[in-house]
């Protein structure tokens, strides 16, 4: 027998990230989407509600409830602000590597911090000749003795700006074949954060680009063997880059959807609500038939990761529909609202802006099409 329900503590914790998003992050919505930064308060709220332990052993300070509950949080969140959910999910996707691959002292060194919310993560793995192909990134490194000497650059990276801790892939500069992942950490000499992007979309979550200019890395804050952290960048990539992606794109359908039932009831034309409408209807018909279809995907390969499986392919197919559905629905809210969808007093127009960057994040559509063909093919 196969349960799709949820368990009792599940549907209370639920319950609690939903009350979370309402009363923390709601009334900070229109302050970051005006400032375009990262409201330092909900950073702050996220760390005290223990949002960023999710994922983190118990042993290391965390609550380890592990990927279902972290869907659940992120779409949640995301149903209030999708900018927040991203930063939450980079970095969760910054810690992985040290949950999965780090040595004991790195995870003695890093994780109670991080679980605390006193220090921030991310990852960077883009550039601007390595994306959807990680083997096109130029970042390199040469040993030094006992270190590890880092130059290069990465772009669109989410919490660029803020992270203090950051797990980034490079390649060996005498092997090209070669990449290794590495901890670094804020502060560190020749790293900085450089250039801030500003976004169509999630504008209150930070992208930018670092810089790396003979940065030196401790040989301690190498993550797994030398020569083998592409396994390691993508290996989080796929089973959580692209898991928080799914919770994201979840929370903004939903989000659409609730804003246009209610508009559609309240909104009367030709004397009555537009709810009557056949057209309005088939369009709240396939928001929904999407979102529990996109659920069914997404908490079924976050079930398969729960169980100590793998799921990254599982996730690329959920990845591939949520997200191409949160577009759908954005635009079909913004159709329902009619002229009202363009104003920005109403959350649709931001819903549409930030459907478009779920999209290439974590891998672009057309990229999990071809992930999900080579499975096929397998």
């Amino acid at each position: 027998m196969i349960d799709f329900t949820f368990t009792e503590e599940q549907e209370m914790f639920r319950k609690a990230a939903r009350e979370f998003a309402e009363t923390q992050v709601a009334p900070k919505v229109a302050e970051m989407e005006t400032t375009g930064e990262v409201c330092d308060e909900v950073v702050k709220a996220l760390g005290e509600a223990e949002m960023m332990a999710l994922t983190i052993p118990e042993e290391y300070g965390g609550l380890g409830l592990g990927y279902t509950a972290r869907l659940i949080a992120l779409e949640e969140i995301s149903k209030v602000s999708v900018g927040t959910a991203m930063m939450l999910q980079v970095f969760a996707l910054g810690i992985e590597p040290i949950i999965k691959f780090g040595t004991e002292e790195q995870k003695k060194k890093y994780l109670p911090a991080l679980a605390k919310g006193e220090r921030l993560a991310s990852t960077a793995v883009t550039e601007a000749t390595g994306g959807s192909d990680p083997t096109g990134i130029r970042t390199s490194y040469r040993k030094e003795g006992n270190d590890y000497i880092l130059n290069g650059r990465k772009c669109f990276i989410t919490n660029s700006h803020i992270a203090d801790t950051i797990t980034t892939l490079a390649k060996d500069n005498e092997n090209p074949k070669a990449y290794s992942t590495f901890i670094l950490e804020k502060g560190m000499d020749g790293f900085k954060p450089t250039h801030k992007e500003h976004k169509l979309g999630m504008r209150g979550c930070n992208t930018g680009e670092l810089a790396f200019e003979n940065c030196r890395v401790s040989g301690e804050n190498l993550v797994g063997e030398e020569g083998k952290g592409m396994r390691v960048a993508l290996g989080a990539i796929g089973d959580v880059g692209r898991g928080g992606m799914v919770g994201c794109a979840l929370g903004l359908q939903a989000a659409c959807l609730e804003a246009s039932v209610k508009f559609a009831t309240e909104r009367i034309l030709y004397g009555k609500p537009i709810s009557n409408l056949q057209t309005i209807q088939n369009k709240l018909a396939e928001m929904k038939i999407d979102l529990e279809a996109g659920r069914l995907l997404g908490y079924r390969a976050a079930a398969i990761q729960d169980k100590g499986g793998r799921s990254s392919n599982e996730f690329a197919v959920a990845k591939y529909f949520t997200t191409e559905a949160a577009q759908k629905a954005a635009k079909m809210a913004v159709d329902i609202h009619g002229g009202y969808g363009c104003m920005e007093e109403y959350a649709v127009s931001r819903y549409l802006r930030d459907s478009f960057v779920l999209g290439p994040s974590a891998g672009t559509s057309d990229i999990m099409k071809v992930i999900i063909a080579r499975w096929v093919l397998s």
